[in-house]
């Protein structure tokens, strides 16, 4: 039997955990799982550039991967949910540099897949993007 291991990073983890009741991370076995990561600081409030909301829950992924004892480098799977207008027909390319940038630098040449997905509404009315990641635990040095 796998063992089950919650984790709650500092800061705003801890906030949400305590008024939401949820963890950031979850792992079973080497297997990583984590909750939709916001683009907000320890006091959950969102940056006003939408670049620096990005790196924030990039940021923040890193932190719920921590607590797991798993890194970005162990990363297989990525969801990106991006607030989109209604009636836009592409999340742009001004976040998928940002995203992408963002991948070459965390992920030292793994390349998860991705799923990329526009919304209308995210869990805080300021924000525009939510981050969740599956990670394989102490993966990171086997690239295929």
């Amino acid at each position: 039997m796998s063992t089950v291991t919650f984790g709650v990073a500092p800061g705003s983890g801890e906030k949400l955990h305590e008024a939401l009741g949820y963890s950031g991370a979850v792992r079973v076995g080497d297997r990583v799982e984590t909750s939709g990561q916001a683009g907000v600081d320890d006091d959950l409030v969102v940056p006003d550039a939408l670049e620096d909301e990005i790196i924030q829950a990039f940021d923040n992924v890193e932190r719920a991967l921590a607590t797991v004892g798993a890194t970005w480098k162990d990363v297989i799977h990525v969801n990106s949910y991006h607030k989109v207008v209604p009636g836009d027909d592409a999340i742009g390319d001004d976040v998928n540099a940002v995203m992408a940038e963002q991948f070459r630098r965390r992920l030292d040449g793994r390349a998860p897949i991705w799923t990329e997905t526009g919304v209308t509404a995210l869990g805080l009315a300021a924000m525009r993007v939510e981050i969740r990641v599956t990670a394989i635990a102490g993966s990171a040095n086997s690239l295929a």
